[in-house]
């Protein structure tokens, strides 16, 4: 009875659970018949009961780039996985307002149709989710947000030395708008967790860029401590599936949030794969480690999960002042100095077919392409 009790706590929120725990007397044996009785609702919670088992199909991934809803463009993405046995599925990228378009109405039509479309192709869809914009034209939050209580939901940035807008970050600082974004993972939770084609689901990087408002020290600190909640809350709502945050800036703090990310069981991944990029690799006595060297420390322990930017493809530097990589040696770093268990190549104008044709040369007995397959220590088992 016990055991049954603990199943059903899966299927509730804590809110909803704890209503339902004060009449737990009355309720237990009527649930117990609903229960044993609704194959679907035992089934789940059978799959759920496996002590936290992960998905885990670690490989290469294909990064879209636009046309996410583009039936010409997906049906030339979707020919290029069936040939490329290497390539184990996609991952797209979603803004808030692809999901919520207006309060508490949630679409997720969109990852619908493309789990769909990948299951009969048995490919796998990673999700990353946008906290952060990187076009000053992007919607990219629902209109609801703007609301004052939401402090407008986000602020302008740009890079370092210009004054123009280059995107927006979430105001993770603030704690209602922080409850909008962990409603949106409940709903995303319970309707993809067990989902076997849903492989994977992430944010976007931590690098702030340069506020192009004042911010306080404390909403500074509370900028990454909300985004460790959110983390915390993708772990509670997505216990069955690979979670991951991208992580490449600022320094000072690096050590102390991928140690936490650690705690959480969230994997580390990042937004590019600049091999010489001192900003990524520097590892000076008595400085911040960049955060490249804290993947081989996590090795085993947590997914390593690096991308393979359109930039990348041109130089090993984002100053431009390195090399000209090819994909062999992009794959190369990624696969043995980042440790990756996943990788995701951007599916770049004039780039791809190179990916392709690297990837198409890998073993075809092997579907990871290479990479580690080890069950992260932070998964209590991890299944195919």
């Amino acid at each position: 009875m016990m055991k049954i009790f603990s199943m059903l706590q899966t299927r509730f929120n804590s809110r909803d659970f704890m209503r339902f725990a004060q009449f737990k007397p009355i309720l237990t044996f009527t649930f117990l018949v609903i229960f044993l009785t609704t194959p679907s609702l035992s089934a789940h919670a059978s799959r759920n009961s496996e002590a936290g088992a992960v998905k885990w199909h670690p490989g290469h991934y294909y990064t879209l780039m636009g046309g996410k809803n583009n039936p010409q463009y997906l049906s030339q993405v979707y020919r290029e996985l069936e040939n490329t046995p290497a390539l184990r599925g996609v991952q797209i990228r979603y803004e808030w307002i692809d999901l919520e378009p207006s309060e508490g109405a949630y679409d997720f039509s969109q990852i619908e149709q493309r789990l769909r479309e990948l299951s009969e192709r048995k490919k796998r869809l990673i999700v990353l989710l946008q906290i952060k914009s990187f076009d000053a034209s992007t919607r990219f939050i629902p209109d609801y947000l703007k609301d004052k209580k939401y402090e407008e939901g986000a602020f302008p940035f740009s890079s370092y030395g210009t004054q123009k807008i280059r995107g927006y970050n979430l105001k993770l600082w603030n704690v209602q708008l922080q409850n909008r974004l962990v409603a949106l993972i409940t709903e995303l939770g319970k309707r993809f967790n067990t989902h076997p084609y849903f492989e994977g689901i992430g944010l976007t990087e931590t690098a702030m860029g340069k506020p192009m408002i004042e911010l306080s020290k404390n909403q500074e600190n509370s900028f990454y401590s909300g985004m460790l909640l959110i983390n915390q809350e993708l772990r509670t709502h997505f216990p069955n599936t690979m979670t991951y945050q991208f992580t490449n800036y600022p320094r000072p703090m690096l050590k102390s949030f991928v140690n936490r990310l650690r705690e959480i069981g969230t994997g580390l991944g990042g937004p590019d794969t600049f091999p010489d990029d001192p900003g990524l690799t520097v590892n000076r006595t008595n400085a911040p480690k960049g955060v490249y060297h804290h993947y081989s420390e996590l090795s085993g322990i947590v997914p390593l999960t690096p991308s393979v930017m359109q930039t990348n493809y041109v130089n090993t530097r984002p100053d431009k002042s390195g090399k000209t990589p090819t994909v062999e040696e992009l794959l190369a770093y990624a696969r043995d100095n980042l440790k990756a268990n996943y990788i995701f190549w951007t599916r770049a104008p004039g780039y791809f077919p190179n990916v392709l044709q690297t990837l198409r040369s890998l073993p075809a007995d092997d579907p990871t392409g290479g990479l580690s397959t080890v069950c992260p220590r932070v998964y209590h088992s991890c299944v195919e």
